[in-house]
């Protein structure tokens, strides 16, 4: 979808945080050996997925005493409140002081979470401690996993368009940590074990009055019968992880023609896109994306660092590339994309002007 350049959305300030445990990929190697080797003979033989992910470290909600004991759905849940509502404090706090304005100024607050339920939403929660308006409008968004940071910078930027000169608040926030499980003797919680940290990202957007990056248009695609690539079982202990296709290969034969699908409808040829920003799902998926989008083995730089930095956080994980880009100055035109559950493929066209 094109936006109208006099009131496309653009991006005010964008701050990235992380909770306050550093676990080193070693150290969860050792805690999940401790606690699944002897009852799960595959762990050694999967053992080396810890050391291929290109992760060296990940950060959690909790010290990892909490992670070493069974949890059921109240803890979990517990930990999760406690843990998502400061890291979005944090992280909404940095983003307002990088676009120097008061929480009071915020009109619109969309929050992108699918690691943990909260009714009352996590918004509401923090309302009061952030010094939100009782009048804000409040879109919290479930179920979008790894492609929450850009679906949900589409949502946002979309509200902001509708209503130019408003602010709002986009907060991409998961503590995947705490899925963790103890009784799911399986490949996929090997996986998962081996991948995921906790993270979360905030941007602030507006329309109307300016700015010099901005959402030039956003598309998504949605692949039928593909329900069973990622996403969410649950049952009495809480939530269980689905990985039941592999996703290097599955991102490796579908990811060229949806991208050039995708450019198509965006009317943007693709030697216009200067850079693809790209969620890291992991080193294998980072390659997998570099042969599916034609890109010489290494372009996908900054993903590799965030991924070796943080591990795989879900939505947020994409932002923070952004965020290193940011950093580093934007080139002229780049395309954000994730996957995610669906199975999906979520993309937001970003034009820079230096």
């Amino acid at each position: 979808m094109h936006r109208k350049a006099n009131r496309t959305a653009a991006l005010v300030s964008l701050a990235t945080a992380v909770p306050p445990h550093l676990f080193h990929q070693e150290q969860i190697l050792r805690a999940a050996r401790g606690v699944l080797a002897d009852r799960y003979p595959e762990f050694e033989t999967l053992s080396s997925l810890f050391a291929n992910t290109g992760i060296r470290r990940r950060f959690g909600a909790k010290p990892m005493e909490w992670y070493l004991e069974r949890r059921g759905w109240p803890e979990r849940t517990q930990a999760f409140l406690e843990g998502a509502e400061a890291l979005f404090l944090d992280v909404a706090c940095k983003a307002l002081a990088q676009a120097d304005l008061a929480a009071s100024e915020i009109d619109t607050v969309v929050t992108v979470c699918s690691t943990g339920i909260a009714t009352p939403t996590l918004d509401a929660r923090i309302a009061g401690k952030l010094g939100l308006r009782t009048d804000v409008s409040r879109v919290p968004v479930f179920g979008l996993g790894c492609a929450g940071g850009v679906s949900g910078l589409s949502i946002a930027s979309r509200l902001a368009e509708s209503r130019p000169g408003t602010n709002v608040l986009l907060v991409a926030l998961e503590l995947c940590t705490l899925a963790v499980r103890h009784d799911e003797l399986t490949k996929a919680n090997v996986v998962a074990a081996s991948l995921f940290g906790d993270g979360a990202a905030a941007l602030i957007l507006r329309a109307g009055d300016g700015g010099s990056t901005r959402i030039e248009a956003t598309a998504e695609k949605l692949w039928p019968d593909t329900l069973d690539v990622m996403g969410w079982k649950i049952d009495p202990e809480g939530f269980g992880v689905i990985f039941q296709r592999t996703i290097p290969d599955f991102v490796r034969e579908n990811m060229g023609p949806a991208i050039a699908e995708i450019l198509s409808r965006m009317e943007l040829p693709r030697d216009r896109v200067d850079r693809f920003v790209c969620h890291p799902g992991g080193s294998k998926v980072i390659i997998a994306l570099e042969h599916a989008l034609a890109l010489d083995q290494g372009t996908l730089d900054h993903e590799r660092d965030v991924i070796a930095d943080y591990g795989n956080m879900s939505g947020p994980t994409v932002l923070f590339v952004l965020d290193r880009l940011r950093a580093q100055g934007l080139p002229k035109r780049s395309l954000l994309t994730s996957l995610g559950p669906g199975f999906t493929a979520s993309c937001v066209a970003l034009r820079h002007a230096a």
